[in-house]
């Protein structure tokens, strides 16, 4: 399918994981990619391969970001897709009875203050277009709450959650689409180093999901397609959950 054909396509938090995925099925379906890392090594490694553009910017920086969106425009003419998804979950995090204030003012910064810059400088792009998507990734955490807490996570992705239904509503008579995604737990190296290099802690999670395992990235990133393209074109404001079952889940096959 080519259903990005000649669209814009700018991915923080490209060079690994979901944002790496998700070039390579735009990339796939005919979009030019921005591919936006932290890590020049990463980003640049991405770019090559899908045939796109590395830009280096800290998503949590706001004259960065400003920088990054309009020089997208500038070079290509428009931004058609916007897919927030840089993020960080330390090992700092952990109950609040232990988070310190660094933590968690440094995860709200990465993964929520980032994501209303990106909007803040994306969207004005797409309102002289009169078109545009938005994706941005929250959490099935954003959902539900977990005794193994993770707590600055877990706000940081309920306020994207709320912010993406705000900006969805706010936009939606101006072509603009945007969603929050919400994956369920995704085999990405960050999860694999938090959680399944011990069994017991992956056990514990996959005993809640009726699918039994992890996504894949390449199973989010067709999600993400889905939302980026004209097929999700009457969805906006919405909370599209791809999870394996998790939220749905009262207790879980044997």
């Amino acid at each position: 399918m080519e259903r990005l054909q000649d669209r814009v396509a700018v991915i923080t938090g490209a060079g690994s994981g979901i944002g790496l995925a998700t070039a390579r099925r735009f990339a796939a379906e005919g979009a030019f990619v921005v591919c936006v890392d932290i890590s020049a090594d990463a980003g640049k490694s991405v770019a090559e391969e899908v045939g796109g553009e590395f830009v280096a910017c800290d998503v949590s920086d706001e004259e960065q970001v400003k920088a990054l969106f309009d020089g997208v425009v500038e070079r290509h003419g428009r931004v058609d897709i916007a897919f927030n998804n840089a993020g960080i979950s330390p090992p700092d995090d952990d109950s609040i009875l232990v988070t310190g204030l660094d933590a968690w003012e440094r995860v709200i910064k990465v993964n929520t203050t980032s994501v209303f810059f990106c909007c803040k400088y994306a969207i004005p792009h797409m309102r002289r277009q009169g078109t545009g998507s938005i994706i941005n990734t929250a959490s099935f955490v954003a959902l539900l709450g977990a005794a193994t807490s993770q707590i600055a996570y877990t706000a940081s992705k309920g306020g994207v959650l709320a912010m993406t239904r705000e900006l969805g509503v706010q936009f939606a008579r101006e072509g603009i689409r945007i969603n929050a995604l919400c994956p369920g737990p995704v085999a990405t190296p960050l999860l694999m180093e938090l959680f399944a290099k011990d069994p017991e802690r992956a056990a514990r999670r996959l005993v809640h999901v009726p699918m039994g395992r992890f996504a894949e990235p390449a199973e989010i990133a067709a999600a993400v397609a889905f939302l980026a393209s004209d097929d999700a074109s009457f969805m906006t404001a919405s909370q599209f959950v791809v999870d394996g079952g998790i939220t749905g889940a009262y207790v879980t096959p044997l």
